[in-house]
């Protein structure tokens, strides 16, 4: 199954280091964060990922080209016009597709654009700049037993993301943007689609969360797979250091996977 991640968007700028990157190639512990979400996926044997890059998208096909060399033996064969030869490779088992899905394309946009290398599979979807212990192959199950088009982990926490009136048959009866001091679950990506999405996507300018989600709850085709764990996106440099800490002191909850 394949992984699509959102990592094209110009962001917020937590730091210098922004203006030079995109925010999910900034690094936590040494690896950018998106690693530390695709190892998680990887964890839970989900190694297939399509990302949708957009600003400064030659930094994250230069940082796979460099990973992938750096975590390998090698030998370059001048005598051969500079054949490169790979001998051995410790890197994970992963297949990663990155996609140019333009500059200033919308959420929606850039899921939309990477259509033709999904195909007509169940996806999972989520975004580059948040951790989480989440386990995917569970929300895939839950995804599985209810038949409808889409799946958002929920979670509990006091910031302005997406509020979701969930009832009690974890349907998502309708999605608004969060207010200071709401205490409604709030939508943390970690979503599993099926390719009907596409439907509910019209071009570059359709804002995920704000169109596509808003209609699939209307229709009653949003569901939510509440989470009590942990959770936590990278929006300021403040929260960049909370996870930074975490991991230098071996205590990142997000790590559920074993070196």
């Amino acid at each position: 199954m394949k992984v699509v991640l959102l990592a094209g968007g110009y962001g917020t700028r937590i730091s210098e280091e922004s203006q030079f990157k995109p925010k999910p190639m900034i690094e936590i512990g040494g690896m950018p964060i998106l690693w530390h979400i695709m190892k998680g996926y990887s964890h839970y044997g989900f190694n297939d990922f399509i990302i949708c890059a957009g600003y400064k998208q030659q930094v994250v096909k230069e940082w796979f080209a460099d990973y992938f060399l750096n975590t390998s033996d090698v030998t370059f064969d001048f005598t051969r016009g500079g054949e490169m030869i790979v001998h051995s490779q410790h890197v994970e088992p992963w297949r990663v597709t990155v996609v140019d899905t333009g500059l200033d394309t919308m959420t929606g946009g850039r899921i939309r654009r990477v259509r033709p290398y999904i195909g007509e599979e169940t996806f999972m979807m989520t975004y580059g700049d948040g951790v989480c212990d989440v386990d995917v192959s569970e929300l895939l199950r839950f995804h599985r037993s209810h038949g409808h088009i889409a799946t958002l982990t929920a979670v509990i926490r006091e910031q302005e993301k997406g509020v979701l009136d969930i009832g009690g048959d974890n349907a998502v009866h309708s999605f608004r943007e969060k207010s200071a001091g709401d205490g409604a679950p709030i939508n943390a990506g970690f979503m599993v689609l099926e390719p009907s999405v596409f439907d509910y996507i019209d071009g570059d300018d359709t804002v995920f969360e704000r169109e596509t989600l808003t209609e699939l709850a209307e229709q009653g085709e949003l569901m939510s797979y509440m989470h009590r764990g942990y959770w936590q996106c990278m929006d300021t440099a403040r929260e960049r250091e909370t996870l930074e800490k975490l991991w230098n002191g071996g205590k990142a909850p997000w790590k559920v996977w074993t070196d």
